[in-house]
């Protein structure tokens, strides 16, 4: 598959299976020996575990809501440099975005001049899907589609009905993926294994049997290779700061790479078995995840939210987001049980299900004249009233919403997840 292949891989809608397609094409590539760079439409920090779990290299996050359309392209060039293949999976429908086609996959698209590979979920249709692939493919005249891959094919009749679509339409049509009941994905909630399972390589031989990867080369190859990829000057100043970053598959794992890739001197600590030497570190770096899920491993590492504690009392620089706020607070409440943690905030967390009620949406503040951009994702609530904030947090439209920011002696903490820290 050379020259240099990129695409992006989008879908009419949430749910039409283009997680699955992605994740199959990094793995069947990666199994063909080429270096397959993955990226990530918006804010997501779970799809990209999945796609470093069968590419075997970080997944990088493209969002032009948290970041400039420069940036975007930077990240693209240099994760992309010594890549084979990039492939961008996409983020909910193809022109969704935070402010009608603002922040969607299209713009990511059009922002990378990359052409699109469309996945569309053809359960219970046939001709109809001339209709909707139409509109898709002349709604906006600035994007190129490579080709169309059907999703949840009944039967080779079937798919036979769906190719007649595409050469009504004459687009590609690259294969299909038939209906198979045990790659549909549940609840990520339930649990984080980004091991490479059966599941994974069952997919990929299905990929491989349906899916015409010679064509979507063909259709893919970069055709400004020497602008999209330059050599050199490409790298990003590295900030000469020595941080200690919290790891863990669950309780702190949603970290954007940028972030992480944006330090010179880093090393990274389990706060369910280690305890951190925090001295001679410039910053503590606590990232989300599910620490609700872990209390019992969290509360049995005394040694560990002692030292952290401490740490801040001294006046210690720490950036904790979501669950690493949760973990900085006195006491996380589940439905079995009050669960102490770090201490460092005067407040509790509940994350009984009663109590349980999505928050989700870009989120910027200023603090210290200085602009925050993130995403908030998450189920636990403050038990009790919503505590006071030291700034005001807006969604993505500018309208004031009741997350609040913490600032104490020198912690910084909110549920929203930045970007840049």
């Amino acid at each position: 598959m050379t020259p240099k292949t990129a695409f992006l891989i989008a879908a009419p809608t949430s749910g039409s299976g283009k997680t699955t397609i992605a994740r199959g094409l990094m793995a069947l590539l990666t199994k063909r020996g080429l270096k397959v760079q993955p990226f990530k439409c918006g804010p997501d920090y779970i799809d990209t575990k999945f796609h470093e779990a069968v590419c075997g290299r970080p997944s990088v996050n493209l969002d032009t809501f948290m970041a400039t359309p420069e940036h975007v392209r930077q990240l693209f060039r240099h994760y992309g440099a010594d890549a084979d293949v990039c492939i961008v999976e996409g983020m909910m429908g193809l022109f969704d975005g935070y402010d009608r086609d603002k922040g969607s996959s299209y713009e990511i698209a059009r922002t990378l001049d990359i052409p699109i590979v469309l996945v569309v979920d053809a359960k219970s249709a046939a001709y109809s899907m001339a209709a909707l692939l139409s509109g898709f493919i002349h709604f906006r005249h600035d994007v190129r589609f490579a080709g169309v891959i059907y999703n949840k094919v009944g039967s080779e009749r079937h798919f036979q009905m769906l190719q007649q679509v595409c050469d009504d339409l004459d687009i590609a049509c690259l294969g299909y993926l038939p209906k198979e009941p045990s790659l549909e994905q549940g609840s990520r909630y339930l649990g984080l294994d980004f091991s490479e399972k059966a599941e994974t390589r069952e997919l990929t031989q299905l990929l491989e049997a349906h899916i015409d990867v010679s064509k979507l080369s063909e259709l893919t190859v970069s055709l400004k290779e020497t602008q999209s990829f330059p050599k050199g000057n490409c790298q990003f100043p590295l900030r000469k700061l020595s941080v200690l970053i919290a790891q863990n598959a669950e309780s702190f794992s949603f970290i954007y790479q940028e972030t992480v890739g944006l330090f010179e001197h880093k090393a990274f600590f389990d706060p369910e078995k280690d305890v951190p030497d925090l001295s001679g570190i410039d910053l503590l770096y606590l990232p989300g995840g599910y620490p609700e899920k872990h209390v019992e491993a969290l509360v049995k590492n005394e040694a560990c939210r002692q030292a952290i504690k401490d740490y801040a009392e001294r006046g210690g620089r720490i950036v904790a987001e979501c669950g690493g706020m949760m973990y900085l607070c006195e006491k996380i409440v589940t439905d079995e049980s009050d669960y102490p943690m770090c201490g460092v905030l005067p407040y509790a967390i509940t994350a009984r299900k009663a109590d349980r009620k999505l928050s989700l949406g870009y989120r910027h503040f200023v603090l210290d004249g200085q602009e925050y951009r993130g995403h908030e994702f998450h189920y636990t609530q403050f038990l009790g009233e919503t505590p006071p904030s030291v700034t005001q947090v807006y969604n993505a439209k500018g309208e004031p919403v009741p997350t609040p920011v913490f600032r104490y002696k020198n912690v910084l903490a909110s549920y929203t997840h930045l970007y840049h820290i």
